[in-house]
């Protein structure tokens, strides 16, 4: 690491548990980036090895952090662990207003092999700074790094490092990191080695570089909002291990801003006041009357019902209106059946366009349907093999001089109550 980096850990705290069984003291100081890492490697003497000697121990081990007497942990302090098989890391920035108070931590770490515990205290002291906060601050968004990722010393130290050789400030410090899952970002999917992407606040006490500020000229603003990437010219500084989204890049001028104070009432002490003793219900309760209830449910309704069904009836039977309605619907059920019955019964006559022709054959088809035959179903245009009555005529044949004949059939019909032999006479002297 280049020696020019150095004094940027001054304001830095990076601590790592080497102690059980004891309380252990950190100093961080407010607006700074505080971490702590709880190495896996620290707690694994205090669990039962494996039964046989020499194999490699590798227990998952996972650790639970809060605030001594509360189920969670500060709001500025925040806890990942990607895996039982990683280290966790307590890591975040506190203000101004935890200075002077101490804040103890209880470290719960759970061997998932063995189900047993091994519990240790952090005493986070939190010190002032005549820097804080720095007037400059500038929030990067990098793509291609995790949050446990970032806060690996080495790979934040690098860096810092880029940044303070395009900002070449005087002081800067690591203020704060954030996942983009926090700030409403989406899991990424597990292909190409995909990152989550984390926010990384940086403060300088100089104004911001001309490299820094080239986002904000026209055209760089017209390229992001074509989600195209902006043109910056130290980017190449950063692309060799830290993929920037430009675009994202948040410039704060603290000296610029207003302050806003707010009335906020004092707060309480949090216990409720004495208003007298807790009275409870006695234990003998009395018997209640649902008689009321009843009538109320279920008779009203019922006698509602009872009292419409009375007007009807009364309308559609004793008033003549419902008299006639009532006569009018019989009379129409009645003349139905009745049509019904004689269209069963009714005898058609053949029109004279079904008469057959004459055929070459001497057989005399037998009728396929009986006398009591149904005649309203039958079809209008009839064959000779569906003829009902049929007759022979003579018929002449057309070779030699004998006059031969061959029957031919005619169904006797009558039209207008003429029967029809007439037809049948003129047929036999053409």
């Amino acid at each position: 690491m280049d020696t020019t980096v150095v004094p940027i850990w001054i304001y830095m705290v990076v601590t790592i548990l080497s102690t059980l069984h004891a309380d252990r003291n950190v100093y961080p100081s407010a607006g700074v980036l505080f971490v702590h890492v709880l190495e896996r490697e620290h707690f694994k003497g205090e669990f039962p090895p494996y039964p046989k000697p020499g194999d490699s121990s590798n227990d998952p081990i996972t650790f639970n952090t809060n605030l001594m007497g509360y189920p969670d942990r500060p709001g500025w302090l925040r806890y990942i662990q990607r895996t039982s098989h990683s280290d966790g890391v307590l890591y975040g920035s506190p203000t101004a207003e935890h200075v002077g108070k101490a804040t103890i931590i209880e470290i719960i770490a759970y061997n998932r092999r063995t189900f047993e515990t091994a519990r240790h205290n952090l005493v986070i002291n939190i010190m002032s700074t005549e820097e804080y906060p720095l007037p400059y601050q500038a929030e990067f968004y990098i793509k291609n790094m995790n949050v446990e990722e970032m806060l690996a010393s080495e790979v934040l130290g690098d860096f810092l490092g880029a940044v303070k050789n395009v900002w070449q400030p005087e002081r800067l410090n690591a203020v704060n990191i954030t996942s983009a899952l926090d700030r409403g970002g989406r899991v990424p999917l597990p292909i190409n080695n995909l990152k989550e992407g984390v926010y990384v606040m940086v403060g300088a006490d100089v104004q911001f570089s001309s490299c820094l500020r080239e986002v904000e000229n026209s055209q760089n603003q017209l390229r992001c909002s074509q989600e195209m990437e902006p043109v910056i010219s130290c980017d190449k500084k950063f692309r060799a291990q830290f993929d920037i989204d430009w675009c994202k890049i948040n410039l704060v001028d603290i000296t610029k801003m207003i302050m806003i104070h707010s009335n906020r009432p004092d707060p309480g002490t949090g216990v409720l006041p004495d208003i007298g003793g807790y009275n409870p219900p006695p234990e003998s309760l009395k018997s209640r009357d649902f008689f009321a209830d009843f009538l109320i449910t279920l008779a009203v309704p019922s006698a509602v019902a009872m009292v419409l069904f009375s007007v009807l009836g009364y309308s559609m039977c004793c008033r003549r209106e419902g008299v006639i309605q009532l006569v009018h619907h019989s009379s129409i059920q009645k003349s139905t059946k009745e049509l019904r019955s004689m269209s069963k019964n009714r005898e058609i006559s053949w029109p004279l366009s079904t008469l057959p022709v004459f055929s070459q054959s001497e057989e005399v088809v037998p009728p396929i349907h009986p006398d009591n035959y149904e005649t309203t179903s039958m079809p209008l245009m009839q064959t000779q093999t569906n003829l009902q009555n049929q007759i022979q005529i003579p018929q002449q044949q057309p070779s030699g001089d004998r006059e031969n004949y061959c029957m031919s059939t005619f169904r006797r019909l009558e039209v207008n109550g003429i029967p029809e032999e007439r037809k049948v006479a003129e047929a036999v002297n053409l």
